[in-house]
């Protein structure tokens, strides 16, 4: 009886054992999966994002100035870099030759003149000759034909003298418009050539700045164009240095073909340039705004990436952590704009997402959003 009594002490023992030692496991479970997490909720608000594209700048007049005929320079009156005006004296070339056949050509023009005026004379005396009948109207046919050759010959003369006034005027090259002097590579002495590149002028005050955009975006635009016309046509060009342009630009234009090759659509927007700061040839960015109303926000801390897919752990209303994939098109700094898988209103992890797990229940700390926005925008 004694030994029956002390197995039923130690089978009683043991399940005491049992149960203490299963109660502090439940109490370490629950304990770990109550962990704190921060937690905030997606929003929904009007914002904007802006795109940046590479951009090629060039001026709105950019013209080779040649030469139209073969000499010497004679004389440079400008200077690379000089800003001139349309019609201002750049370059001339030795003008003597053509000096020369002008005067040559004058004396051929009042030579044919002079026989034009003879022939004349003939014709009216044979005719009258001819009304008495001394001569046969044969010899007036012959008269007439010759005035009609000397006539001929005159006008061939006054065109060899237009001729040569205009190559006279080539030798004085002048400014096409308005604008700057780029490089001058030969110098007074050079021998020059029909179509010798004597300098370029590129007109600044306004310049073109051309970028390409993906098809894709380029429908995204098109569809945004119809209720945001204006902002829409507005753009910002980023400089070289980083700096952004005075001036706003517009986009003026849209080419008709996309590139077969790239996907690409070429989009040209102008821009003001006062202070002649823009040059032709120059890069830069041109930075495209678009509004976006009634969209969901959400930290990029909160979010994560499997196999190139974007997830936030949500908590649902049992404090309970679920993983969620979503979509974003565009983001902010530090932000994403949710387009699909996420409500505004709905909780998120905020922090700790690494350390997080599907199926968790935590005890949630809430931060609300405008709160992270503003941290995230002073750091």
């Amino acid at each position: 009886m004694g030994i029956i009594i002390i197995k039923m002490i130690k089978i009683y023992l043991f399940a005491i054992a049992l149960i203490t030692l299963n109660a502090c496991t439940q109490s370490h479970s629950t304990e770990k999966n109550y962990e704190t997490f921060l937690v905030t909720k997606a929003i929904e608000t009007d914002t904007a994002t802006y795109t940046e594209y590479v951009a090629n700048i060039q001026a709105l007049q950019n013209v080779e100035v040649r030469a139209r005929l073969k000499g010497y320079l004679e004389k440079i009156y400008v200077d690379e870099g000089q800003s001139v005006t349309k019609g201002q004296l750049l370059f001339t070339i030795n003008s003597r030759e053509y000096t020369d056949e002008l005067a040559m050509a004058k004396g051929l023009n009042k030579s044919a003149i002079a026989e034009v005026n003879e022939a004349t004379l003939e014709l009216k005396t044979l005719s009258k000759l001819a009304e008495k009948k001394i001569i046969s109207q044969t010899e007036v046919e012959l008269a007439k034909n010759k005035l009609d050759a000397k006539k001929a010959k005159k006008e061939e003369t006054e065109a060899h003298v237009s001729y040569s006034n205009l190559k006279l005027s080539n030798t004085q090259i002048r400014a096409p418009f308005t604008g700057t002097i780029n490089r001058i590579p030969n110098k007074v002495g050079s021998l020059i050539d029909d179509g010798t590149l004597l300098t370029s002028i590129s007109e600044n005050q306004e310049v073109f700045a051309y970028f390409d955009v993906s098809e894709k975006e380029y429908l995204s635009y098109i569809k945004h164009l119809k209720y945001d016309s204006v902002n829409s046509k507005t753009v910002d060009l980023i400089l070289a240095d980083g700096t952004t342009h005075t001036q706003k630009g517009k986009i003026e234009t849209i080419e008709g073909v996309i590139d077969a090759n790239t996907g690409n659509i070429a989009f040209r927007a102008r821009f003001k340039n006062p202070d002649n700061i823009l040059k032709h040839g120059a890069s830069g960015k041109v930075k495209l705004c678009k509004k976006l109303n009634k969209v969901v926000i959400i930290p990029q801390k909160a979010t994560f990436e499997i196999q190139d897919k974007l997830y936030v752990y949500v908590v649902d209303k049992n404090s309970t952590v679920v993983m969620r994939n979503i979509e974003s098109q565009h983001r902010l700094a530090n932000l994403f704009l949710v387009n699909k898988g996420l409500q505004a209103g709905e909780t998120i992890i905020f922090e700790g997402v690494q350390n997080a797990k599907a199926g968790m229940v935590i005890k949630a700390k809430q931060i609300e959003m405008p709160n992270i926005i503003k941290q995230l925008a002073s750091n």
